[in-house]
């Protein structure tokens, strides 16, 4: 396979294979993001994507998953996405499942129609990051949108018929916004009741606008304690039937996973045993992103 720059792409998709569809990401402001930084966002060539797929089929006997890189795979022209599923599906009858990250201004610019056609082809799951549903915390962040237009594109995208995975970063307000990020995430999620839940936990690196902040003092991070404050605070308000959650990334101090509503009074007496029980976290070097 060809890559340019660096491939990210979501936990799950670990054993999948990747073939950019877009290079970088079509935001890339993002003061606590430092993925694709060096990478100017571009459509990657579409008949370079197609000679992928085959060079792909002919190196792999067996590919049960898909994920469509780079940061907004979404933004191409509806009928390009349409080819190059229907590639997937030509080349690759074994592929039980095709995902790609999605913004809320690539949904935006999707009709509904075309979304449902899409899902129709194989595109079956969306990563959207919601990362705070304080829209004090997203202005601040730089995000680019307020939670609302956050929360109307997930709703479109699971209208569609679209999976969706849903991720939010603990820690992103600060000690100052810690209860507001907490309680308006909680109910962001709840909105959206999307088939995933995510949470990550807040690192800091460098080249960013937060590290700048972090180092001048205008941000202050939350420690381990405030940290499981805020994440006991935000399960408490979660009312997300069926949504599978799960804290188990590898910035996260704590690992958390179960289906809602019904665990969550196991994660919460698991956050209340670790809160009696620091030893119980992952040491700050074992964090990573």
């Amino acid at each position: 396979m060809r890559y340019v720059g660096n491939v990210y792409r979501p936990p799950s998709e670990a054993h999948s294979l990747i073939v950019q569809v877009t290079y970088g990401c079509s935001h890339n402001t993002c003061a606590f993001c430092s993925m694709y930084k060096g990478q100017p966002f571009r459509l990657r060539p579409l008949a370079e994507v197609l000679e992928d797929f085959h060079m792909a089929r002919k190196a792999y006997r067996y590919v049960e998953r898909i994920f469509l890189a780079d940061g907004d795979a979404l933004v191409r022209k509806a009928e390009e996405l349409e080819q190059i599923l229907d590639t997937i599906a030509a080349l690759f009858p074994e592929c039980k499942r095709v995902s790609s990250y999605a913004s809320p201004s690539s949904l935006r610019i999707r009709s509904e129609e075309e979304l449902r056609r899409l899902h129709s082809k194989g595109l079956t799951l969306l990563y959207m990051g919601l990362e705070s549903g304080s829209d004090a915390v997203l202005t601040h962040m730089k995000k680019g949108h307020t939670c609302q237009e956050i929360v109307e594109m997930g709703q479109k995208a699971r209208r569609c018929g679209m999976g969706l995975s849903v991720t939010a970063i603990t820690g992103l307000g600060g000690q100052e916004l810690l209860e507001a990020h907490a309680v308006e995430t909680a109910k962001a999620f709840n909105a959206m009741n999307p088939e995933y839940i995510g949470l990550l936990t807040l690192m800091v690196e460098r080249g960013t606008p937060l590290y700048q902040w972090v180092q001048d003092g205008s941000f202050v991070l939350l420690n381990q304690s405030q940290v499981l404050e805020e994440t006991k605070l935000l399960i408490s308000h979660l009312d997300s039937p069926n949504s599978v959650f799960r804290m188990n990334h590898a910035s996260n101090y704590l690992s958390l996973r179960g289906t809602l509503n019904g665990d969550q009074a196991v994660m919460l007496a698991q956050i209340e045993q670790a809160q009696q029980n620091m030893g119980l976290l992952r040491p700050e070097n074992w964090r990573a992103l």
